[in-house]
């Protein structure tokens, strides 16, 4: 197998069990850290995507997408689509076994939690205020600054070997802390739909609906808002 793909997988997964789990221990009952809140869970969520892009460059794949949304605004702005398929394809994979993870680290409190919005808030997202328009509206913008600013890191020049990582992990942060509130930022089709599909297949005791009506939107949203990034990084970068 392309270890670029392995790469992609296994970032993927590691964002995915950090992230989701900083939502877990923020949500589910008698854990050590609920109620951390909304501090707390946009730096968890920095830190999984600096974990992530690390272990996908050590696994196989420089590029360190883990992001479907990523990957396509890449392929606009340089015109090779060659990879969104694979890449897609590996990262939704390492999704849900990151999500399945998450399920598996923190078994005794799912049935612990009697809150089912609580439980599928530790997979996938769902806006504050359900108004579809304005919700895709949010997650297009999220996206495109996600792939607009991650683009020009490092376009003056190469950064210091290790540092990337970080740098992306801040721009994620400063995107859930500016933008996150409306949608909780999904950024990222793999980030939600795997989970979403695993919080569907899995025996999570009390865990409701999965919210298949909203799951169009953080699908949708982030690779409309990259591919307008991948436009501008193209004809006016």
């Amino acid at each position: 197998m392309d270890k670029r793909l392995i790469g992609e997988f296994m970032g993927t997964a590691v964002l995915i069990l950090l992230g989701n789990g900083t939502v877990a221990g923020a949500l589910l009952h008698k854990s050590k850290s609920e109620g951390a809140g909304w501090i707390v869970i946009t730096t968890g969520w920095a830190m999984a995507v600096m974990a992530g892009v690390f272990t996908a460059i050590a696994f196989g794949s420089p590029d360190a997408h883990i992001n479907p949304a990523v990957t396509l605004g890449v392929a606009v702005s340089t015109g090779d689509f060659s990879k969104v398929g694979p890449y897609g394809v590996a990262q939704l994979l390492g999704a849900i076994v990151g999500a399945a993870l998450v399920w598996v680290h923190w078994l005794p409190h799912w049935g612990a939690t009697p809150d089912a919005a609580a439980k599928l808030g530790c997979f996938s997202t769902g806006p504050a205020i359900r108004r579809p328009p304005a919700n895709l509206i949010s997650e297009i913008i999220g996206t495109f600054v996600l792939v607009l600013v991650g683009g020009a890191i490092g376009a003056k020049g190469p950064l210091a070997p290790g540092v990337g990582p970080y740098v992306v992990g801040a721009l994620v942060w400063g995107i859930g802390i500016g933008l996150g509130g409306t949608t909780g930022y999904a950024i990222n089709p793999a980030r939600d739909l795997g989970p979403r599909i695993a919080h569907t297949l899995l025996p999570i005791a009390g865990k409701g609906d999965s919210d298949w009506g909203y799951a169009a939107i953080p699908v949708a949203g982030p690779l409309i808002g990259a591919a307008l990034a991948g436009i501008v990084m193209k004809f006016v970068g």
